[in-house]
């Protein structure tokens, strides 16, 4: 029994460095919004939002799983030149406006906890993303998860600190699992957190990670490593979900309803005035380890995306210098921090729906899974959930405009 224990930790992995998408800066700004404008009423889009990021990442993982390939490479096989380059351009460009959201959080706690200047904290945090990578390239791909893995399980510390505190209440938490929508503004809130969930360039890279990991298996050995992923999923998904639950609920219980929770320092300044100077500071550097270690992924994503749909390989480290320019370039510009942030989040929302759709139509797929293909019950969910995903991306998209 211990021996069996054993032999699926060493399998569990791949999931937790997708998982590090899931609590990404956006994902700080937009929880703590939440819970400081609307208390716990929102907690419901957390619960609801985790269990079909599981499903999704789950998928992924099964992809590579079953064909040796990567989601990328299922897509570019049924699609001709042209459309692979047209695919390939959306998927970059997601990639990107993803990469903006977390460089700026890393600039921006390196500025609330040393006052750098966000060049200089924007510089910083792609040349720490470089040794990560660094480590990927020579160290292997199990060092890599390590190292992501840790950096995961330091992100929520100030959050849990803090409820100690300051506990949530229990009736309010109760309440906040009964979905509930009262006016506009929610409703954007709660399409924005639903829609900075599902991260289409670690759907995309997920397929990668389990291939990579594990190889193409067959029969027997495929059912037991199919088995050990649904563990991987659903612990690294528990972690991320237990993280962003956090945040809500510490601003539902330590902010509610102070001004200036709508932007990250402002997050940093209620926390350390409301709760303490400690917990503020935990905050920053939980911002400053989720900015480090989700550039790092999502430059490894786009590397997974070029290789899949046009065949090219890059270095990651000219990737990663190419694809910091337009967050250097953002901040060098004086945008706001917090607008470009909202900005990137609309650009990833026209991915979503990209990554979505061909997954549910290569796992439905027969000829591509095989024996492995999914239940007509399991399709029709998987179905729902990409219908529900791109309304919810596009009223956040036509909400965000019409503002």
């Amino acid at each position: 029994m211990v021996r069996k224990a054993r032999r699926v930790l060493t399998l569990l992995g791949p999931a937790f460095v997708a998982a590090v998408a899931y609590v990404d800066p956006g994902n700080f700004a937009a929880n703590f919004s939440a819970g400081a404008q609307y208390g716990y009423t929102l907690l419901w889009v957390l619960v609801f939002a985790n269990i079909m990021a599981s499903l999704v990442q789950f998928l992924s993982a099964k992809v590579g799983l079953v064909t040796g390939k990567s989601l990328p490479e299922v897509i570019a096989e049924n699609l001709g030149k042209k459309n692979r380059i047209a695919y390939w351009l959306q998927a970059e460009a997601v990639a990107i406006s993803t990469d903006i959201a977390e460089v700026m959080g890393g600039a921006i706690a390196l500025n609330i906890l040393f006052g750098l200047p966000l060049l200089l904290g924007a510089t910083i945090t792609g040349i720490v993303s470089l040794i990560l990578l660094f480590i990927y390239t020579h160290r292997g791909q199990k060092i890599f998860e390590r190292v992501v893995v840790g950096m995961l399980f330091i992100i929520p510390i100030g959050f849990f600190v803090g409820l100690a505190i300051k506990p949530p209440d229990a009736g309010g938490i109760v309440a906040g699992l009964v979905p509930h929508i009262r006016d506009g503004d929610m409703l954007l809130l709660a399409a924005a957190m639903l829609g900075a969930t599902v991260m289409p360039h670690v759907v995309y890279l997920h397929s990668s990670l389990a291939r990579d990991r594990h190889g193409k298996k067959w029969d027997a050995e495929l059912h037991k490593l199919l088995r050990a992923t649904k563990i991987d999923v659903g612990l690294a998904m528990l972690l991320a979900g237990s993280v962003n639950i956090s945040m809500l609920l510490l601003a539902a219980s330590a902010l509610p309803g102070l001004e200036g929770t709508d932007s990250l320092q402002g997050i940093y300044q209620a926390l350390s005035s409301e709760i303490s100077s400690l917990v503020g500071v935990l905050f920053g550097v939980g911002l400053l380890v989720s900015g480090f270690a989700s550039t790092a992924v999502g430059a490894h994503a786009g590397a997974v995306i070029m290789e899949g749909m046009i065949n090219k390989q890059v270095p990651l480290y000219v990737r990663r210098v190419v694809t910091i320019i337009p967050a250097i370039i953002i901040v060098a510009l004086g945008f706001d921090p917090t607008y470009a942030l909202i900005i990137s989040q609309v650009v990833l929302s026209f991915g979503i729906p990209f990554a979505l759709v061909p997954l549910l139509l290569a796992t439905s797929s027969k000829k591509i899974m095989g024996n492995y293909h999914n239940h007509p019950a399991l399709t029709a969910v998987l179905g729902a959930i990409t219908a529900l995903i791109v309304v919810i991306n596009a009223a956040l998209i036509w909400l965000t405009i019409a503002r």
